[in-house]
């Protein structure tokens, strides 16, 4: 039974007092003003821009496109890895994974360096003096990029489909192409739904490939930054913002719902834990070693991603002298260039330990209380992964012109904060909702208040699913550039900008080396993470062993 908030403790006030204080300042407040700060005229201007009604039209066919072949890839290898007799699954498995935890830019960044114009592929092994800036060049950039996310839902959709469906129709005489089409892709389908929408929302928020690949396609992400800095038209800026938030929202509630439709779907149709069941051949030989082919070239491109960032690191200058040298990774922590290496990894740190302590607050609110405005807080804390980050750096900062508030590191840390809070919140609400109420009844009849009951018990027993999401947050923000890129200022760099202004300007071997140490960064406290998380559970279970009498 949930808590009654009239008779909660004055610190569990609180609390709720300043969860609702940080959505409304940094959430809400900022969206208003971007609205209110477009006026009539914007939109008549963007409106009968022919250029601006292009780019309107480019971000909608690259979405669709750009979603469509990334849940394609990711489906296909979701299928091969969980269904076919492929060999070496728990290694392919892990590509996506991988692939999944390198900053967002550092494929369109790879991608310049393999198929450009001086590219290894193109000009040094196919002779080719072609360039792939535009909507090709970025529909393949976008599509290695969000192929992992399909991947991962796919993942566990087709885990949910029952073998016994599939072993009582191959028992009945039909044959693997017809248990496909009848029983795994349709009981997959509403995976393949939720992946789309999913990914959707990402293709649309995203900023770096655009800026680096997309060359002259236009797209809303990279033209609301366009307008600001390159043309002052911040009104404009604005209406685009707007223009772009309405599809992402919607996308984001369809998303929401079919999210909480899945688990009842797929439990009408499980029964019996398929994973225990003994492996079943659900492919022929040949459609195995086609998949094989598929997931093995994936892994080619995702590997190829790394080993350019590495070479490039280390080479004189790309595509043109290939001479060895240790210069690019020695400026890497000289200068701005370390000053901007400290400023991400500080700002990452701070603002992946605000929005887990927010996410545990505002998820114990939500979900073990009787808190005033519950439902409220549960959607804005999910609202930013409706946001692109774009749209929500502007919002932040005609807020704090506004308010006339310019300090830079805070604003840098506060969109952070809010653009991972949704991830921190979900895992842990998951976290949470494995614990049995009865644990808050027990603490609350021995007198500990509701604070006290987060901190001593409920929080102790989900720290997987907290450390899991800092982990997550810490990650992302080390790359983080979308959100950021409206906030930063000359005092206060950062990598992920440092990396896009380099390319820009065709210097890759500083660009690379800087990416390099991000990767290397992002592996090695994921390494960690997995490691502490191990370590944890492994003491539990040894604490929770029951000594046998002598």
């Amino acid at each position: 039974m949930a808590i009654d908030f009239r008779k909660n403790s004055r610190s569990l006030g609180a609390a709720w007092f300043a969860v609702l204080v940080f959505l409304v300042f940094t959430i809400i407040t900022p969206l208003l003003m971007v609205i209110l700060s477009a006026k009539p005229q914007d939109f008549v201007f963007v409106f009968k821009s022919s250029i601006l009604k292009q780019t309107l039209l480019n971000t909608f066919f690259e979405c669709i496109t750009s979603t469509t072949l990334s849940v394609v890839l990711g489906y296909i290898y979701a299928y091969a890895v969980v269904k076919a007799n492929i060999p070496f699954k728990k290694f392919f498995a892990s590509i996506p994974l991988l692939h999944l935890m390198t900053p967002p830019f550092v494929g369109g960044l790879a991608f310049i360096l393999l198929v450009g114009r001086q590219g290894i592929i193109t000009h040094k092994i196919l002779g080719l003096d072609v360039s792939l800036y535009g909507f090709w060049g970025l529909l393949i950039a976008q599509s290695l990029c969000f192929f992992p996310m399909a991947y991962l839902i796919c993942v566990q959709s087709l885990k949910g489909v029952n073998s016994n469906l599939e072993q009582a129709a191959r028992s009945m005489g039909a044959s693997n192409r017809k248990i496909f089409w009848t029983i795994t892709f349709p009981l997959s389908s509403t995976g393949i739904i939720s992946s789309f929408l999913f990914v959707a929302v990402n293709v649309l928020s995203d900023f770096g490939n655009p800026l680096i690949v997309g060359g002259r396609f236009r797209v809303l992400a990279v033209e609301i930054y366009t307008q600001l800095t390159g043309w002052t038209n911040a009104g404009t800026s604005a209406v685009l913002g707007i223009l772009l938030i309405i599809p992402s929202i919607i996308l984001f509630l369809l998303q929401n719902k079919l999210f909480k439709n899945t688990n009842l779907k797929l439990s009408s149709i499980g029964g019996k834990d398929s994973s225990k069941l003994p492996e079943q051949k659900n492919t022929s030989a040949f459609t195995s070693i086609l998949l094989t082919i598929f997931v093995i070239f994936i892994s080619v491109c995702v590997a190829a991603q790394f080993i350019s960032i590495i070479v490039g690191s280390f080479q004189k200058l790309w595509g043109i002298n290939t001479a060895f040298t240790f210069d690019h990774i020695k400026a890497v922590f000289t200068g701005r260039y370390f000053k901007g290496l400290k400023n991400s990894l500080l700002f990452a740190l701070i603002g992946a330990a605000f929005s887990t302590t927010i996410a545990c607050l505002t998820s114990f609110i939500v979900h073990r209380t009787n808190a005033p405005l519950r439902k409220s807080i549960d959607i804005f804390s999910q609202l930013p992964s409706a946001i692109p980050g774009s749209l929500l750096g502007l919002s932040i900062s005609i807020a704090a012109n506004k308010f006339h508030f310019n300090n830079s590191p805070v604003l840098i840390v506060t969109a952070m904060t809010v653009s991972f809070l949704p991830f921190s919140y979900r895992i842990i609400t998951q976290s949470f909702g494995q614990i049995k109420q009865t644990l808050d009844d027990g603490a609350r009849s021995l007198g500990a208040s509701q604070i006290k009951t987060l901190t001593s018990i409920i929080a102790p027993l989900s720290t997987g699913g907290i450390f899991s999401g800092f982990i997550y947050d810490f990650i992302r923000g080390v790359g983080t550039l979308s959100a950021v890129i409206f906030l930063v200022s000359f005092d206060t760099p950062l990598t992920s900008i440092n990396i896009v202004n380099l390319a820009d300007q065709g210097n890759w071997g500083v660009s690379t080396s800087l990416a390099l140490v991000l990767t290397v960064i992002s592996f090695s406290t994921l390494a960690i993470g997995k490691l502490i998380i191990y370590s944890g559970q492994k003491i539990s279970k040894n604490e929770c062993k029951i000594k046998p009498l002598k």
